[in-house]
């Protein structure tokens, strides 16, 4: 599972995933051995938007003929809902989109496509949770995109992070401003089979290039591990003449951190006069 605040970027995450996956290409500092098939499960978006951000995240190299669907809303015959996965008789339709060589299936998002029963109670996730168990048996990998709560947490029960491999939070850095677009820290809250720096924090920011309508074609991540990225922000406001307790309250990062992140800098020679407090 993914899950972030409304409008911060899980969308654009998932499609990264997707693309590496089907093109046998790289998101961020993962890499996809070879190309596998993909089933991108869409819940939101209209089929026009859809097919925009494909092409933004369309790598040089396109995925073949087959290896990354759609199953957009803009598909359904009018009057028809989309397939309720929390029932048996909307996991035996999303069924009939899975081929059997589908390799990973993102679901974009979990509110949209599971729709019978209360979020918060337990009882809820249990049709769904044992839907999936089936899937990861048949050998399908499942990316649920979800929404995260008021207070930042997945939104609804927690019951439903007891089968998950993964469960990674998307959020704004501290100092993040509206105008850097998707820009947010990945952060992996459950990583079963992960070691060390497999499960550390990134820093992921989204570059789009636009046309001469303003409309956006094409796109770009960068990325950096959390800690990398926390250093140059305390080098940068060191050097503007902030002290070590001011950056620590700041950057909302131990004092700690703040003087471990000094100590390199000054072996760098990266302090300016006034940055040396």
């Amino acid at each position: 599972m993914v899950y972030a605040k409304r409008g911060l970027g899980k969308t654009h995450f998932a499609l990264g995933v997707a693309f590496a996956v089907a093109t046998g290409g790289t998101f961020a500092k993962w890499n996809a051995p070879k190309a596998q098939k993909v089933l991108y499960l869409d819940g939101e978006l209209s089929g026009a938007t859809m097919k925009q951000r494909l092409g933004m995240h369309c790598p040089d190299t396109p995925p073949e003929l087959g290896f990354l669907r759609v199953f957009s809303p803009d598909l359904m015959p009018d009057g028809v809902p989309l397939p309720d996965i929390s029932t048996l008789s909307g996991q035996l339709q999303m069924e009939r989109e899975i081929e059997h060589d589908t390799a990973l299936i993102v679901i974009d998002n979990l509110s949209c496509f599971a729709r019978t029963g209360r979020e918060n109670e337990g009882e809820f996730w249990n049709d769904v949770g044992q839907w999936l168990l089936r899937l990861r048996r048949a050998g399908h990998a499942v990316l649920i995109v979800h929404h995260a709560g008021k207070g930042g947490e997945q939104r609804g029960t927690s019951k439903r992070e007891d089968i998950l491999d993964f469960s990674i939070e998307l959020r704004h850095a501290k100092d993040y401003q509206a105008e850097q677009g998707a820009s947010f820290e990945v952060n992996f809250q459950k990583a079963r089979h992960l070691k060390g720096k497999e499960s550390e924090s990134l820093a992921l920011t989204l570059t789009t290039t636009t046309d001469g309508n303003g409309n956006d074609i094409s796109c770009t991540w960068a990325w950096s591990t959390l800690d990398e990225s926390t250093f140059d922000k305390v080098v940068g406001l060191a050097n503007e003449g902030l002290t070590q307790n001011e950056i620590a309250a700041e950057l909302e990062l131990n004092k700690s951190t703040v003087s471990r992140h000094f100590s390199k800098a000054r072996k760098l020679n990266l302090l300016s006069a006034g940055g040396s407090k």
